[in-house]
């Protein structure tokens, strides 16, 4: 308890790091470099809370990779008064850090039982799953096969989208889908889980990691338990108005459970009573 106590103390410290290289991912989203010279190990589904002075403090997901602690990456859409002006920032100014904070993605389980990973990205959420696919990457033969389907607004508002293809490989699959198509676009024109209804799984031999809009994450959650997914073998990423990052201000209480402190990675199964119920 008292270690675990020390680790919490030194997370609430905010430290002040350097903008080492803004990349401009879409019109309205943008991911921060960040140097730091004292890395604190991460794992991937946690977030650190990002401080800016004249603005305020705003939960951001660590999109970066693991392995990488000393450059930390996030990625950030300008949709508020905090990550506006996050969103603006150019190479050399400093962001207040603290963390990192609450649960992960769990890896550990897909490399024990050696089975597939699905990961599901909507819009902004494949941020969050970003750094699962560096980790599959970095130990490719401890997992299993890894496809990834990603849905957004349109062309325009994919992220990542050099990453898409170059993660691309025998044993890693990634498919796109967008709303709204232009003359550019030679994909698919639909929703999630239209790619999902495609896809071939062994629903026992599977862990699906989702995250993006609750609906999305709702309907797919749907299909996957139509074609015989256990909701334990599915996992979520929730997103609420996390303040504190240890469940003491009680913003982000979700019946009885804290999303910034046991989540926001959470099993399905343990949130599908009041999962899509936005005033929990």
């Amino acid at each position: 308890m008292k270690a675990a106590a020390a680790v919490a103390a030194d997370a609430m410290l905010p430290r002040f790091l350097p903008v080492r290289r803004v990349i401009r991912e879409t019109a309205d989203t943008v991911t921060l470099q960040l140097d730091d010279p004292e890395p604190r190990p991460f794992k991937a589904g946690q977030f650190n809370m990002l401080y800016l002075f004249g603005a305020g403090e705003v939960a951001i997901s660590i999109s970066g990779a693991p392995a990488r602690p000393g450059t930390l990456e996030h990625t950030v859409r300008a949709v508020g008064s905090v990550t506006r002006p996050l969103a603006e920032l150019r190479r050399g100014a400093s962001i207040g850090v603290r963390g990192p904070f609450g649960s992960a993605w769990p890896l550990e389980e897909a490399a024990r039982r050696g089975c597939d990973l699905l990961l599901l990205a909507g819009g902004i959420g494949l941020a969050p799953l970003r750094p699962v696919i560096h980790e599959v990457h970095r130990e490719r033969d401890r997992y299993g096969r890894l496809t990834l389907l990603c849905g957004a607004r349109s062309p325009a508002d994919l992220l990542y989208r050099r990453e898409l293809s170059a993660w691309r490989s025998p044993r890693t699959h990634v498919r796109s889908i967008v709303d709204h198509g232009d003359l550019s676009w030679r994909g698919r024109i639909g929703v999630l889980t239209d790619l999902l209804a495609e896809v071939s799984f062994d629903p026992a031999e599977t862990l699906a990691l989702m995250c993006g809009p609750e609906v999305m994450m709702r309907f797919a959650e749907r299909e996957l338990g139509r074609r015989g997914m256990p909701r334990e073998n599915i996992y979520v990423s929730l997103e609420r108005n996390m303040k504190c990052a240890l469940g003491f201000c009680g913003h982000c209480m979700m019946a009885d459970s804290f999303v910034c402190k046991d989540g926001p990675v959470f099993r399905f199964s343990d949130v599908a009573p009041f999962f899509g119920v936005r005033e929990l």
